[in-house]
């Protein structure tokens, strides 16, 4: 299952992703964790070091990597070096999934420990000095698109983006890629107004989009939210001492969690667990393709100097079902 959350910067998208990441380790569930933020701060969320969180690799930087892998056998790929952000598996692509060990992850992810579990951690990266002035965010989490587009996942396996803050993830179709998108708000205008443009962005695409409200104090605030988004309203999230120590580096055991907040992350996985039944893989890749498609005539085919339709294979469709070439 595929979750994404997204927010205004400053709603607490980082710490209820990784809180959500958390509940599903210690249900012992596979679970690969995405930082796909340019302000990167799921690895410290998840209680790793300055040190460390500073050293987790970035994908964009192992992208040549990632779209060599990914390619395969792929005859309507004669390179890697075409491949852009958007590209489509096809017949003879590679796949990811989850559990598994491969030339991406070995080169991308690396494990967390969370008490007596584990993830697998990705960042896309923070920018560099390098960057300023020449490259654009959207250059950054490309590496994350084109994997979540190679990506092959079960009912009880997940992978957990933290997305860019605000409604910068519609200037790709990286929005679509999710089965279910956790929308963090404060009970704020501000925090109404992102949720009011995903709504708008999201509807013509059928993404599910649910709201999480943050920083809830007291009746006040829920009525305020239950107010401006309505049955999208699926719990609310209140003050954590928990959270509190962790931040001050001060971590104690998950399961010390307030009830409360242990309560509203169930409700959360109950949700994601329910979106299984309603998966569509032929809408999931027609999407795919037109978001490819819309790239490739915007700007992907002058900047590879090839037709990048011919990338789309019509005949192919990914699914759990669907069988990927043995790596080389």
């Amino acid at each position: 299952m595929k979750i994404a959350f997204v927010g205004k910067g400053g709603s607490g998208k980082t710490t209820l992703s990784s809180l959500f990441i958390r509940h599903l380790a210690t249900a012992r569930l596979p679970v690969i964790a995405v930082d796909a933020d340019i302000n990167q701060h799921l690895g410290a969320a998840l209680g790793l070091g300055e040190t460390e969180a500073a050293a987790l690799p970035a994908m964009g930087a192992q992208l040549p990597l990632i779209k060599d892998y990914l390619r395969g056998s792929n005859p309507r790929i004669p390179s890697s070096e075409s491949m852009i952000k958007t590209t489509p598996p096809g017949e003879g692509s590679r796949l990811l999934r989850v559990g598994e060990d491969n030339p991406v992850y070995d080169a991308c992810a690396r494990t967390v420990d969370l008490d007596d579990s584990a993830v697998r951690l990705m960042a896309t990266g923070p920018f560099t000095e390098s960057d300023l002035g020449v490259a654009c965010y959207h250059s950054k989490v490309g590496a994350v698109e084109l994997c979540l587009n190679h990506l092959v996942d079960g009912r009880e396996e997940y992978v957990v983006v933290d997305m860019t803050a605000g409604s910068d993830s519609f200037a790709s179709g990286m929005f679509t890629r999710f089965d279910m998108t956790f929308l963090v708000a404060e009970p704020t205008r501000k925090g109404i107004a992102v949720y009011r443009q995903y709504k708008e962005y999201a509807r013509d695409f059928g993404v599910p989009l649910k709201v999480v409200g943050n920083k809830v104090q007291g009746p006040e605030d829920l009525a305020f939210l239950r107010d401006e988004v309505g049955d999208d309203l699926l719990v609310t999230v209140g003050h954590s001492d928990w959270v509190r120590a962790m931040e001050k580096g001060r971590p104690t055991p998950f399961a010390y969690l307030e009830e409360a907040n242990r309560r509203a992350l169930e409700t959360l996985h109950h949700t994601a667990d329910a979106a299984y039944g309603r998966r569509d893989w032929e809408r999931y890749t027609r999407q795919m393709v037109h978001f490819h498609l819309k790239n490739a005539e915007s700007w992907g085919n002058a900047k590879t100097g090839v037709d990048l339709a011919a990338q789309v294979d019509p005949s192919f469709v990914l699914s759990e079902g669907t069988a990927a070439p043995q790596p080389a």
